[in-house]
């Protein structure tokens, strides 16, 4: 393990002109005691905070920290001591020019002690992405929600026996944590430390706060048995202003190179819908098929916003097997938000659309001095050789068709956008989405076909008073 090698107190020979001689047993490397991985996946960051049993000597007391072969920050790395009132101080902190990637703090004990010790720093390399499964039944009533994590750990650093946590949300950092560790040797000295280090405890302050007391003591008892690792892991969800950090259950050992998948929750009989949509702008030039859900209480959800992952979409099948239906990428849901499970089209539902009729009517004409009069014989009004059109309506009648081959009812809902001065008339009680989009619905019972038919009527020209649609009831072509 790295970090075994990582932290340890230097003998005299190391440093013998600066240390007495009664500080030459100290050069065992202790053990970790507890380790913490708290994991912003947005910036690549991981804060890790490890904790150690030290026995300090009186006098100045020599640890060595080191980062050589991993991506960690070495501006964010910081030594604390748990217990107060110690009367335990670091005098300095100094980067030796021939041990690159290396720190000393000189800590000073007044007396002979034993104390834990805490090294909190940021890391990058470590991420972890969230996948889901559902299964709905047969009847496409409820389905079964399964959510997993999976963390990789790219970082250089094995991690044993960590208390994982995995943040959903958003930080701003003012510098990538990898950029800082793979500096050049010796570039180190040349930058000012304290300003670094002020920039990045104000950019991290919420990441690097005490944990809540409840993480301290799940922290205290972090070593489990093989049969507690066997046991399903429970996560703990708390919410903070910006973002909510997921808590696993007991330990896990994270070596790099590796990844490990954890479940996250599971939801039994999430109640759901299927609705048929035709929108072009959100699913292109066709009817597709989607399973509707909320991240709510009222569908044993709600709990947490669900991070952005991707869904394994299966149905099971009247011999009890499952049918996949999709897989699909599932952006960050709010608590209360919906769940939109595109299925794509479906072969048992088919959708088309006939143009029936075009023409034009209410023409205005612009005759030679300008005056505009209304269509040909209107009050006795001549067309003469030098007028022209100046306005019109167009008149469109489409049929849309739809059959439905399941054995059960369907319902459909349609969008259709529109640009410019529009009538838009059917008997389908449309209504407006948006002041150029038009909606309506219905539903199709099983083995039957339906014409939907509808008028879009466009002012053109003089015709044209504004840019909305205007909705009217009434059979297309009246």
């Amino acid at each position: 393990m790295n970090l075994n090698r990582l932290v340890g107190l230097l003998c005299l020979l190391l440093l013998p002109l600066a240390l007495p001689a009664r500080n030459v047993d100290l050069a065992t490397v202790p053990e970790r005691r507890t380790v913490q991985l708290t994991i912003y996946n947005s910036e690549d960051l991981t804060l890790v905070r490890e904790s150690r049993v030290v026995t300090f000597k009186k006098g100045v007391n020599p640890l060595q920290f080191s980062w050589a072969n991993t991506l960690i920050d070495p501006t964010s790395v910081e030594l604390k001591f748990r217990e107060p009132q110690t009367g335990l101080e670091v005098a300095d902190t100094t980067f030796p020019h021939d041990k690159p990637q290396t720190l000393y703090w000189n800590v000073v004990s007044p007396t002979d002690h034993e104390t834990t010790i805490e090294i909190s720093y940021f890391t990058s390399g470590i991420s972890w992405a969230a996948d889901y499964l559902a299964i709905a039944d047969a009847d496409e009533k409820v389905l079964r929600l399964e959510s997993f994590v999976r963390v990789k750990n790219l970082s250089g650093e094995d991690y044993e026996n960590a208390q994982v946590r995995l943040v959903v949300g958003t930080i701003n950092l003012v510098e990538k944590i990898a950029e800082l560790a793979k500096l050049p040797v010796g570039r180190l000295d040349e930058l000012k430390r304290e300003e670094y280090q002020e920039l990045r405890q104000r950019a991290g302050r919420k990441a690097m706060a005490p944990p809540p007391a409840p993480m301290l003591s799940m922290a205290a008892g972090m070593v489990a048995d093989a049969a507690e690792m066997d046991a399903p892991k429970e996560i703990i969800k708390e919410g903070l202003s910006e973002y909510f950090i997921y808590t696993i259950e007991g330990t896990e050992t994270v070596p790099t190179g590796w990844a490990k998948r954890l479940r996250s929750f599971e939801a039994d009989a999430v109640p759901m819908t299927v609705e048929y949509r035709y929108r072009p702008r959100e699913y292109g030039d066709q009817l597709v098929r989607l399973y509707l859900l909320k991240n709510d209480t009222a569908s044993k959800l709600g709990s947490t916003p669900l991070p952005d992952g991707v869904m394994q979409i299966f149905q099971t099948n009247v011999s009890g097997g499952l049918n996949y239906l999709a897989t699909q990428a599932l952006n960050y849901v709010p608590i209360g938000d919906k769940i939109e499970l595109n299925l794509g089209t479906d072969r048992l539902v088919i959708f088309e659309q006939v143009k029936q009729k075009v023409y034009r009517d209410n023409l205005w004409f612009q005759i030679k001095g300008g005056n505009l009069y209304r269509k040909l014989g209107e009050d006795g009004v001549k067309l003469e050789l030098d007028s022209q059109v100046a306005g019109w309506d167009e008149h469109t009648i489409y049929r849309q068709k739809i059959r439905n081959y399941r054995p059960k009812p369907i319902h459909v809902q349609i969008r259709r956008d529109y640009a410019g001065d529009i009538v838009f008339r059917s008997r389908l009680n449309p209504t407006l989405h948006d002041f150029q989009t038009v909606q309506f619905e219905a539903d199709i019972a099983a083995g039957e076909k339906a014409a939907l038919d509808y008028e879009v009527i466009a002012r053109m020209g003089y015709n044209q008073k504004q840019n909305r649609v205007e909705l009217q009831s009434g059979e297309a072509g009246r």
